[in-house]
């Protein structure tokens, strides 16, 4: 069988069982078990299935996943998220669109200390938005900065998809994970100068609300200091460990959970009942994340045994493209992906015929990794499938129209984009700071 006729076998039958709705776990393990009893040797290729799957598993780089997870499981059960958002409105009183930008801070805040995407937009989504509504904010500035702030998490560590892509692509954790902060915070401060211009051009869009003057230093300040600066510590330890040398990706993630921990009990937001659920829904997502790697592993094997992998670099090797054209060309189809279907399938699709491709033609694979992240946050945004547009609409007033949520997000996903463009235009912006740790 050549290369390409297995190739669009493979690829009809995963698109296939993606059309029928059966979730990416099962879809690929779907293909897994196909593959492997025709290219890999029948019963053979199932034993073959099976060692892959304990292995690829069995792998102590791979703990930051549900340690990360649960940093923010519990921050979100123990309701101490709520606190921290509560306290910077309390600080931020003199700014336009108050609640707009309370919403971008706060979401900054948490996607530094929770790592999930999701959770980031459920919360403010349910919290903020609609109360911006009420106030007479437009759609844009109501939902628009939650949906894009939550995009955020998947950079500013503690990010479980960037461990993820660590440990399918062989990239460094640790440089991944550092390498987030300087996109993650450009896009932040992207954001919040939109929001300000914006509102400067047109203040129809936002309320002038009523400022009450000052107010005491224990009523604006002290909720800052007390339910903001200590997470912030949490932030710092993990961040601080690995930049410092003294701690592993893994080491970090065990330190940032044991002080998510303290925190909240420090708070007296810990109770039994609280650390059960975050712990049960640490598990449940950390499963499905692992059972993705287990399925990656053998899917790759499929693609390299049945000539596919070899057969596409060979034919994109044929193209003499540059460098920058084949990123280009990478970054431009993560981006078409990303407008119908997940993120981890993004990941587990062309991981395989990326990590080659960029080897022969000798391309920083951190460079080329961080970008990679931010096509695939810019995934979470764009229509007509991007989850966080999904996750918005559910946490919205009733009867929103998605389209309405579309609008939202345009303006920020051109900014992510421009983000996206300066990452590829100047490298050295993103690669100083995973440098540190060479």
């Amino acid at each position: 069988m050549s290369w390409a006729l297995a190739g669009l076998g493979l690829g009809s039958f995963l698109f296939l069982l993606f059309a029928i709705g059966m979730p990416v776990t099962l879809a690929f393990f779907g293909v897994n078990l196909a593959g492997a009893w025709v290219f890999l040797g029948g019963e053979a290729g199932l034993e073959q299935l099976v060692r892959n799957t304990g292995v690829s598993v069995n792998s102590f780089a791979l703990l930051p996943i549900p340690l990360f997870v649960m940093m923010g499981e519990i921050l979100f059960h123990t309701g101490v998220a709520y606190r921290s958002i509560n306290a910077i409105d309390r600080l931020l009183q003199r700014v336009p669109a108050r609640l707009a930008v309370v919403s971008l801070a706060g979401g900054t805040v948490f996607a530094a200390l929770s790592g999930s995407s999701i959770a980031n937009t459920a919360l403010l989504g349910g919290t903020l938005s609609p109360d911006m509504l009420r106030r007479g904010y437009s759609p844009t500035l109501s939902f628009g900065p939650v949906m894009a702030v939550g995009g955020i998490a998947v950079l500013i560590p503690p990010s479980a998809l960037a461990v993820m892509l660590g440990s399918l692509s062989g990239i460094s954790i640790s440089k991944l994970l550092i390498g987030g902060i300087v996109p993650g915070l450009l896009m932040s401060l992207g954001f919040l100068l939109y929001i300000l211009a914006i509102c400067w051009l047109w203040p129809h869009v936002a309320p002038r609300e009523q400022i009450h003057s000052g107010g005491s230093f224990r009523e604006r300040y002290w909720p800052f200091i007390r339910d903001v600066m200590p997470l912030s510590l949490i932030f710092v330890a993990v961040i601080g460990g690995m930049l410092s040398g003294l701690a592993t990706p893994t080491e970090a993630s065990a330190l940032g959970a044991v002080a998510s921990l303290v925190a909240t009990a420090c708070y007296g937001a810990l109770s039994l009942k609280t650390l059960k659920t975050s712990l049960l829904e640490t598990a449940k997502v950390s499963v499905s994340i692992l059972f993705i790697i287990a399925a990656s592993t053998t899917f790759s094997q499929i693609l390299s045994f049945s000539g596919v992998t070899t057969g596409v670099t060979e034919v994109i090797g044929s193209l003499r493209l540059s460098p920058d054209m084949l990123v280009l060309a990478m970054l431009g189809l993560l981006l078409l992906l990303g407008c119908v279907i997940d993120q981890v399938s993004m990941m587990l699709v062309t991981l395989p015929f990326f990590m080659p491709l960029a080897a022969a033609a000798n391309i920083d694979t951190i460079w080329l990794g961080l970008m990679m992240l931010v096509a695939i946050e810019i995934g979470l945004l764009t229509p007509p499938f991007g989850i966080l547009l999904m996750v918005m609409q559910g946490a919205a007033p009733r009867g929103t129209p998605l389209a309405q949520i579309y609008r939202a997000a345009f303006p920020f996903i051109v900014i992510e984009v421009m983000v996206l463009g300066l990452m590829f235009a100047w490298p050295v912006m993103v690669n100083w700071l995973p440098g540190l740790l060479d």
